[in-house]
């Protein structure tokens, strides 16, 4: 009879352990994608964590439960950081470039789901004031001259309108253009909004 071998054969690669912030990332992409789409209450952390490609139980332990997943959506706080990170003078250019590059390397845009805010009910006034707040207020505090409030409403309106054409509309001529061909294009238009008239 011959000796059969026990020896381990070859060790499985361990599964490639998940970045938290990826995942995180992920997770947050999905609940925007969804939310953008549905009423939050139509939303489920299944859902959720379906689109993210994870387990429900992680979305759980990353961000607690659906309210404070949501109450993290719902804020435009590190968009806004990114959005008004340049000088004033250069802002409206840099404003264009990040909502592009938002939607073509992140596939989200920043400011955008402000227009799905009437799905939501009571959760779309969270949305309204988050938006309110945290984008056009406090771009408007940095605003120089006069009706710095409107001013700041209007470009941000020329934003969302921006991201809307790209990431809902799809305009297939906006989508094929470089980024910097379309802020050297559009840039102008926010920025005009941003310096006072002489």
């Amino acid at each position: 009879m011959r000796a059969v071998s026990t020896a381990p054969g070859p060790r499985a690669a361990a599964p490639a352990r998940r970045d938290a912030e990826a995942t995180k990332a992920a997770i947050l992409k999905a609940a925007r994608h969804l939310l953008a789409r549905h009423a939050h209450t139509d939303i489920t952390l299944k859902a959720v964590a379906e689109r993210a490609g994870v387990s429900p139980p992680l979305v759980l332990k990353y961000f607690g439960n659906k309210d404070a997943l949501f109450a993290r959506v719902m804020s435009f706080d590190t968009d806004a950081d990114a959005l008004l990170a340049a000088a004033l003078p250069g802002l409206g250019r840099h404003m264009v470039r990040y909502v592009l590059s938002s939607q073509r390397e992140r596939g989200a845009d920043p400011l955008v789901r402000i227009a799905f805010a009437p799905l939501h009910g009571d959760h779309g006034d969270v949305l309204r004031a988050n938006f309110r707040a945290q984008v056009t207020e406090r771009l408007a505090a940095r605003l120089t001259g006069p009706d710095a409030g409107l001013r700041a409403e209007l470009a941000v309106a020329a934003l969302v309108g921006l991201g809307a054409m790209y990431g809902i509309a799809r305009g297939p001529h906006l989508r094929q253009t470089d980024i910097d061909a379309v802020a050297d294009r559009y840039g102008p238009l926010v920025q005009a909004q941003l310096t006072p008239a002489s």
